[in-house]
């Protein structure tokens, strides 16, 4: 369940005529109240005849009309709430308790306050809701609404846990950052299967993966085809970098629409990206990554709470790079189960990216980056080892993850476990239903992968000298 805020806004009447009329593209199917600041507030859409929408909008505004003081330049307060697409249909009564529970955790009208801003909530889909107040109390006073998002995601919680719903909230900075309403618009207008922020967030973790320093983690953007700009403190060292597609523009193509890392995902910062920098490690083939992964899944079951977030962080790292590493029959599978896994890569409240298994999976991404070079000539039987290799990690993170009791966490990794055996049975041998002993599998000398599609590269931009910005400065990274 995911409240989301939409900007403010002063005109009360252009707001219900969008939410009580037909959406932008015809969208909207049976708009109506499910609940509001007077329980016996007729439906404009269902009892017109008691109640128009210029007289609901009226009838709400009046406590800003009524104010002695200066009135807010802004005095709309409009918030989503959202369910996940897999949750099941929750009825009226339901959303009317989740309205409820969201006003009151906002500031906006707390249980038994009859003197609080008025507010409706309406319903026009099935998966979620829109509420709507006023900025200006009953009794003329103005309402303390600091931190009403972060509050409101932690009443989602609640309601996740209790209806068994899809956790969506990112308290934890566990769930995955999804594109914004407009993003997914433009990609749709532009027939994209995906949105620019999607395809910036998995090429930045392939970077971030695998380099072993700043310049390093810059040119791996640069040569995935992204547009970078780096910031420079006073003193030149590198503080910050946003990406950007090319092509992708905005306001009326006059600028690029740039992402900061931290836009992206909650650990693709530069901090969190320096975290994961290791020294280079020498090229190795599949055989020596599948021997490597096992060995590591076996340190994850002896983990303890602090020690495992370095591991599972670091395995999520692995699943995307041999995603992009993988052949060709199984990548689109294997690059599911990397996206699926995200979420559990990061454990809640954890910062430290410390592990006895992480130094494995690390070795193991950099033997995937070379081992389309390394071993050409394809072999099914290696592939699959890999993939078994995987599950066995993935089923490893999600016990630790059990054992902490990450919910949301556990269940991404379980859905993550469940594409990559589908991955392996699409080699042609089923993948067993046990997990395998761990065993270290000889590679057949002159056999290996078949070379992965190279990414086309762009050639590698000069870096701006300290202190100078970039041509189109990205401003706060935000799109519009």
């Amino acid at each position: 369940m995911m409240p989301k805020k939409a900007p403010g806004g002063s005109e009360t009447v252009e707001l219900l005529e969008y939410l009580f009329g037909p959406g932008e593209r015809d969208e909207h199917t049976d708009p109506h109240l499910v609940a509001a600041w007077d329980p016996d507030l007729p439906c404009p859409a269902r009892d017109p005849g008691r109640m128009t929408l210029a007289g609901l909008a009226l009838l709400r505004d009046a406590p800003v009309e009524a104010l002695r003081g200066p009135r807010p330049a802004e005095h709309v307060w409009h918030v989503s709430v959202r369910n996940h697409a897999g949750d099941r249909t929750l009825s009226d009564a339901e959303w009317a308790e989740v309205a409820t529970a969201m006003v009151h955790a906002a500031g906006i009208a707390a249980r038994g306050d009859e003197h609080a801003c008025r507010w409706v909530a309406v319903r026009h889909a099935d998966d979620h809701i829109h509420i709507a107040a006023t900025l200006a109390r009953q009794d003329g006073r103005h309402p303390r609404v600091r931190g009403d998002i972060p509050a409101m995601h932690a009443a989602a919680r609640v309601f996740e846990a209790r209806w068994g719903l899809t956790p969506m909230s990112p308290l934890d900075r566990t769930a995955r950052r999804r594109p914004l309403t407009g993003e997914a618009e433009k990609a749709a207008r532009r027939g994209l299967a995906e949105t620019a922020r999607e395809v910036l967030q998995r090429t930045v973790r392939i970077a971030a993966a695998l380099a072993h320093e700043d310049a390093d983690f810059l040119d791996r953007l640069r040569d995935a085809g992204l547009r970078v700009w780096e910031r420079h403190g006073d003193d030149g060292t590198l503080v910050g970098y946003a990406v950007a597609l090319p092509g992708d523009r905005a306001d009326r193509g006059s600028r690029p629409v740039w992402f900061a890392g931290s836009t992206l995902a909650y650990d693709l910062s530069l901090p969190r990206v320096r975290e994961r920098f290791t020294p280079h490690v020498a090229p190795a083939d599949w055989a020596l990554a599948e021997h490597r992964i096992r060995e590591a899944s076996a340190l994850l079951g002896r983990a303890g709470q602090a020690d495992g977030a370095g591991d599972v962080a670091a395995l999520g790292d692995l699943l995307a790079v041999a995603a992009e590493h993988a052949p060709a029959l199984v990548r689109d599978r294997v690059r599911a189960a990397a996206d699926a896994f995200e979420q559990a890569a990061r454990a809640p409240g954890a910062r430290s990216l410390e592990g006895r298994a992480r130094a494995g999976w690390r070795a193991a991404a950099r033997a995937l980056e070379h081992a389309p070079r390394a071993g050409r000539g394809g072999g099914a039987a290696v592939v699959l080892t890999l993939l078994i290799a995987l599950v066995e990690a993935v089923e490893a993170a999600a016990d630790w993850h059990r054992a902490q009791e990450h919910r949301a966490q556990a269940k991404a990794a379980a859905e993550a476990a469940v594409l990559l055996r589908a991955a392996a049975a699409l080699t042609g041998t089923p993948p067993p239903t046990t997990k395998p002993r761990t065993g270290r599998v000889v590679r057949t000398p002159g056999r290996g992968l078949l070379a992965a599609t190279p990414v086309t590269g762009v050639p590698a931009r000069a870096r701006p000298l300290p202190g100078q910005g970039p041509p189109e400065r990205p401003g706060p990274f935000r799109t519009r």
